[in-house]
């Protein structure tokens, strides 16, 4: 499964998506019970910061109040609070998984012991490479309003590209390095040696709060061929400062190339329930391993599952029915050492830390054209010690149509609970009122509230192979429907009956009057068929 970053799960809550994106997040978030951990932690973050700005305000003598109350006291100092990058990554070609990094650097540290890259601000993949001298110590700098952006290192190999930055002012103080991609008119991208840009190379950036420094990088998943393009910075907001810094920086990947190598898979093919596997390779590079496979629906399949959405789309639209999912299954799948010891898991509950011993850094899916067929690129911390690894398939992953309706009276609800179970899930509807949303934005008022349909649903998953609810729609008395964005939680903590602890929320943005019944329509769900025979490819 290809998630976004914590980044981009934050700005989804907080209302700051392009309507593009804000598609495939909702998309993601139906079948990716982490990501949807996610978003509930900064959904109560908000909630957090809402209550705050409803908190009545101080007397204006309040401060002086508690000063005359204080004794004097010498100060100690503590240690700068490590706080978590937040990573952006913006993807034409594909939503990407980041995997977040951590801590932050004091100033000149980095500098003073080889840059960014040696530090553990950046992932492991990175300071191997910086280890086996590919980090390029390279300082260029352009100045402007009493700021100067500096490009300090540069890291490229062949899957990737990195380069570490500062923003200073005039006495040489590190600056916020936070970029705001996406969210401002700053621009990052890379052309071609023509001067043609590369629509599908993006620029990602990493930003810690409090530290010296920042990060962009470039995936090269979707340039297997490239060998040297440009990295142009159009920068006009650092720092709250307007103005206008331009840099050009030249990428040759030609040397960094000869250091990979390729492990083609052949004949490493196979067919299982109604979904053709096809592994094509696994790629080491000096900053990560790639592992590159496909997937695509038999012809029997394609058919099953056209007839199926053939009968919802009829009924509430194409849109509807295919606003959030693409109906393209995916792998579960582990990957083992010699002595047959999982070292990773993908997609799968509750995996414990001892069984993740590989890294994972980046994962995406992008599609072929063909109706359920992907491309996967999985990308890995590169491997020291684990010896020889092969791949073991557990299951398959599939989004199907479902058919299963229920009907409330959102008035009656708070006194009278509707329950229900569908496939392993036991859950009560609680609540459908009207309500507000709270969301922060970049502009003069910060704070935007919207009127919404919120229906909130609690319960529990029988067993972690349950179906996992996913897309619904609502119908009202006079038939006509609406479009919900879901969201929700599943928790590996039980209830009182021995059930994961599951929460649903459906909240719609276009009904203007709460109508007396409703309909909640079902329209898909995640389904995982275990594989009976076990599968192995080597990936050596």
């Amino acid at each position: 499964m290809n998630c976004p970053t914590a980044a981009k799960l934050s700005h989804y809550v907080d209302n700051l998506l392009t309507e593009q994106e804000l598609v495939l997040v909702q998309s993601h978030l139906t079948r990716c019970t982490g990501c949807k951990h996610v978003i509930e932690a900064f959904r109560q973050e908000q909630e957090f910061l809402k209550e705050t700005l409803q908190t009545p305000t101080l007397p204006d003598n309040f401060a002086s109040l508690v000063l005359d109350q204080l004794d004097p006291y010498e100060p100690e100092v503590f240690p700068k609070k490590r706080t978590p990058w937040k990573r952006i990554m913006l993807s034409a070609a594909g939503i990407i998984l980041v995997v977040g990094l951590s801590t932050s650097l004091n100033p000149g540290f980095a500098q003073w012991i080889g840059g960014l890259f040696s530090t553990d601000q950046v992932d492991e993949g990175l300071r191997m490479a910086t280890e086996n001298g590919l980090a390029q110590r390279v300082n260029l700098e352009v100045q402007d309003q009493g700021l100067t952006f500096i490009v300090e290192d540069v890291i490229a190999d062949s899957s990737r590209v990195a380069l570490s930055y500062q923003i200073l002012n005039n006495e040489g103080k590190a600056q916020d390095s936070q970029l705001y991609l996406g969210e401002s008119k700053n621009d990052v991208y890379a052309v071609d040696q023509n001067g043609k840009r590369l629509d599908k190379l993006t620029a990602g950036t990493a930003w810690s709060e409090g530290s010296d420094y920042g990060l962009i990088e470039f995936s090269l998943k979707e340039y297997d061929s490239l060998e040297n393009f440009v990295v142009k910075l159009d920068l006009v907001e650092l720092d709250g400062v307007k103005g206008n810094w331009k840099l050009e920086i030249p990428v040759d990947l030609t040397e960094s190339r000869k250091l990979t190598t390729i492990i083609p898979l052949k004949d490493s093919n196979t067919i299982q329930h109604g979904v053709n596997i096809q592994m094509k390779e696994v790629q080491h590079s000096p900053s990560s391993d790639e592992l590159l496979y496909e997937t695509s629906l038999t012809k029997e399949e394609q058919s099953r599952l056209e007839e199926k959405l053939g009968v919802i789309r009829k009924k509430f639209g194409r849109e509807s029915v295919e606003f959030f999912d693409s109906y393209g299954p995916a792998l579960q799948y582990h990957i083992e050492n010699e002595e047959k010891k999982p070292v990773y898991h993908r997609d799968a509950w509750f995996v414990k830390p001892e069984e993740s011993v590989l890294q994972l850094l980046s994962s995406s899916g992008s599609p072929l054209g063909e109706f359920g067929r992907s491309a996967w690129n999985e990308s890995f911390v590169p491997t020291k010690d684990e010896g020889k690894l092969t791949f073991v398939l557990d299951g398959i992953i599939k989004t199907e149509p479902a058919d299963f309706s229920i009907k409330i009276n959102p008035k009656e609800l708070r006194n009278k609970p509707v329950s229900f179970e569908y496939e392993g899930n036991f859950m009560t509807i609680k609540e459908a009122k009207k309500d507000s949303k709270y969301s922060f934005q970049k502009s003069l008022i910060p704070v935007k509230r919207e009127k919404i349909f919120k229906i909130e649903m609690e319960g529990g998953m029988e067993t972690t192979a349950a179906t996992e609810l996913r897309e619904w729609a609502l119908e009202d008395g006079k038939g006509k429907t609406y479009l919900v964005y879901p969201s929700g939680s599943i928790l590996y903590e039980k209830d009182e009956h021995g059930r994961y602890k599951t929460s649903i929320e459906l909240i719609s943005y276009d009904m203007d009057e709460v109508p007396e019944e409703l309909t909640l329509h079902l329209l898909s769900v995640k389904r995982i068929y275990p594989v009976k025979d076990e599968w192995r490819v080597p990936l050596y």
